[in-house]
């Protein structure tokens, strides 16, 4: 069953998509050469609170486990899950993917970005464009009398198309009261299939997508994430409404 939002849950969603790009936002400010990821991690912290919303990462729990950071920062080969560390210490050409989930008044907030620290290589840089591109071919079909899957199939043959390979094990997904909601949205899969879109539908949609191959795997920690074969990995990621008409970007900061 996939959540329909009211029209007083999507203005509480708003509030909360709000905030969590507002602390995406400044965060990416803080990213540069020198700088650890558990510093960084620290910083969303208090720019959560700081507007007083807790993080829906923080404590997240997955059997026994609980994560232990507030945001997700993974660098290079992490594709996403990234947990703050003092030894992981930024540098010119790196890529760094931020995640920001927040929750505030029984609602959650999510998106995702990846930045270019300094000049990059010049593969890596296509990788970044192309998944970020991948992101608004995906939320350019979610609307209303449309299926999962074309959402799925236009991420999947934008990124294909420019020879990049899309990660399988971890799926955009529905959000609302909670931070994983029906529908799972794959970044592959074929167009008219999957659960018919209606207005009212909040999804986060969210490209992962390497440079190499697609396999990834688990470190020991049991949430950071990496591509199997070492190669630099991005992420993007909006809460997107479905509408009545066009779909409506929650998490987009309106200049």
């Amino acid at each position: 069953m996939i959540p329909i939002k009211t029209a007083e849950e999507v203005e509480r969603m708003k509030v909360v998509c709000r905030i969590a790009a507002e602390v995406l936002a400044a965060l990416e400010r803080e990213v540069a050469p020198g700088v650890n990821t558990y510093d960084l991690d620290q910083f969303a912290r208090r720019e959560i609170e700081r507007r007083g919303a807790i993080s829906a990462c923080h404590n997240y729990r997955i059997g026994s486990q609980r994560y232990p950071s507030y945001s997700c920062i993974s660098v290079n080969e992490e594709v996403v899950h990234g947990i703050g560390s003092l030894k992981r210490v930024i540098a010119e050409g790196d890529v760094v993917a931020l995640d920001v989930v927040v929750s505030h008044a029984g609602y959650i907030g999510d998106n995702a970005r990846t930045i270019r620290v300094g000049e990059v290589d010049r593969d890596v840089d296509r990788l970044v464009s192309v998944t970020e591109e991948a992101l608004w071919a995906g939320i350019a079909v979610a609307r209303s009398g449309k299926r999962v899957g074309d959402i799925s199939h236009a991420i999947q043959k934008y990124v294909e198309s420019r020879r990049l390979s899309i990660v399988r094990e971890f799926v955009g997904h529905g959000v609302g009261a909670s931070m994983h909601e029906e529908p799972q949205i794959p970044n592959f899969g074929r167009r008219g299939t999957g659960p018919k879109l209606r207005p009212g539908m909040a999804l986060a949609i969210e490209p992962m997508v390497n440079l190499g191959r697609p396999e990834v795997k688990v470190l020991s920690d049991g949430w950071t994430v990496v591509t199997s074969d070492g190669f630099p990995s991005a992420h993007f990621e909006h809460t997107v409404l479905v509408t009545e008409d066009e779909p409506e970007i929650l998490t987009l900061l309106k200049k």
